[in-house]
């Protein structure tokens, strides 16, 4: 009885052994990534229509104590806007270590300060952040640079107050401050 048990037992052993041996082969003949679900490649998002077309910021490198630094930023509407809308532009500056930040807001109603670009036939309407070289603690920065994103935003109003109703991509870069 022993003897039949242990032929049995190899039986299962070489069965359990075979099936192991398939299962490796075909798993190095069909990798994992065959059976997950593929992403379709999708299309580029086309340009919104809220763009940032300007950014000056004057005076490049800043130096602290010199006055403040102006972020002039130019921003074109969308040919059809509510002139009830508000216009929302805002700044972060921060440093490498995200130690020392700060945010600058702006808003204004769309209808306040349009002026008409001929050429593209929409309206354009210009903003000024200024920032005085305090972080968020209202102390002066270390010199260094900063990075700062520019974005800006059309809000209009809904039951439980402003809602976003149309974001435009954000300008990022480096500035230097002495």
């Amino acid at each position: 009885m022993s003897s039949l048990k242990t032929v049995h037992t190899r039986q299962h052993t070489k069965v359990l052994l075979g099936l192991l041996i398939l299962c490796g082969c075909l798993t190095a003949l069909f990798p994992a990534d065959s059976f997950s679900k593929v992403k379709p490649s999708r299309a580029p998002r086309p340009e919104p229509q809220l763009k940032i077309v300007g950014l000056n910021i004057t005076p490049t490198p800043y130096t602290l104590g010199d006055g403040p630094l102006q972020f002039s930023v130019m921003v074109q509407l969308p040919r059809v806007v509510d002139e009830s809308a508000i216009l929302e532009v805002t700044s972060l500056i921060s440093s490498p270590s995200k130690a020392s930040l700060r945010f600058l807001t702006h808003r204004q109603p769309i209808g306040s300060a349009l002026v008409l670009d001929e050429e593209t036939e929409r309206s354009k309407v210009s903003i000024e952040l200024v920032w005085d070289g305090q972080d968020q603690r209202k102390q002066l920065v270390e010199a260094g640079t900063y990075s700062y994103e520019v974005r800006t935003k059309l809000l209009a109003s809904g039951e439980k107050g402003l809602r976003t109703v149309m974001v435009a991509w954000p300008k990022r870069g480096l500035l230097e401050v002495k």
